[in-house]
């Protein structure tokens, strides 16, 4: 099991008794201010860590959710639908769980429905609910893909991100405008490159 999975167990298990308190998570802010060498006690800087717990709150919402919940009310009248269903294009903000700096991007998922979809804005909320944790892109592409594959059974699943990190352009060797690509397919799509090479043309 990965990390960010025990993570989200940890939190999950934990939401009426935190391992680490608000208090303790503020009291920490503060000793990275002053290890920057920066006062917290200064006018600018006392509200400084309640603020980022806060921040904290909505980056890594994602430990706190579900995903397959968000795909557990489908729709089986398509009227014989049998082709690829597509978000395109959704942006998203996650974390690198190796500097926790962003990484910014958009991702393109599609599954082939096995007589079943799901409500288009469910896709997008599974990418949120993944995007907010600690991540490696690698990581977060196969997770969607699972994601989806356990909850809806399609006959395949198709998932692209491209995506801007920081960890690269705004610290380390400081390159800018240089985006990472990463997809990943399963059933239909893994086993007919026709299929893959038309999502593909779709996304991008």
């Amino acid at each position: 099991m990965n990390s960010s999975i025990n993570a989200s167990k940890i939190i999950l298990d934990n939401q009426d008794n935190k391992i680490v308190s608000q208090q303790e998570a503020e009291q920490a802010v503060k000793t990275l201010i002053q290890y920057i060498g920066e006062d917290p006690e200064r006018e600018g800087l006392i509200e400084t860590p309640k603020r980022v717990i806060k921040s904290f709150n909505e980056f890594y919402a994602g430990y706190s959710q579900d995903p397959e919940t968000l795909l557990s009310k489908t729709f089986e009248d398509v009227e014989g639908y049998d082709d690829i269903v597509l978000l395109k294009n959704i942006n998203f903000e996650s974390h690198c769980e190796h500097h926790m700096v962003p990484i910014i991007g958009r991702a393109s998922i599609g599954y082939y429905p096995n007589k079943r979809v799901v409500g288009i804005s469910k896709l997008a909320r599974v990418l949120d609910v993944f995007a907010k944790r600690l991540q490696t892109q690698e990581t977060m592409t196969a997770q969607i893909l699972n994601c989806i594959d356990k909850a809806l059974f399609p006959k395949g699943t198709a998932v692209f991100i491209n995506a801007e990190h920081h960890c690269m352009s705004t610290r380390g060797v400081l390159k800018n405008d240089v985006t990472m690509t990463t997809s990943q397919f399963s059933g239909c799509f893994l086993e007919d490159i026709n299929l893959q090479d038309r999502f593909l043309k779709m996304v991008t």
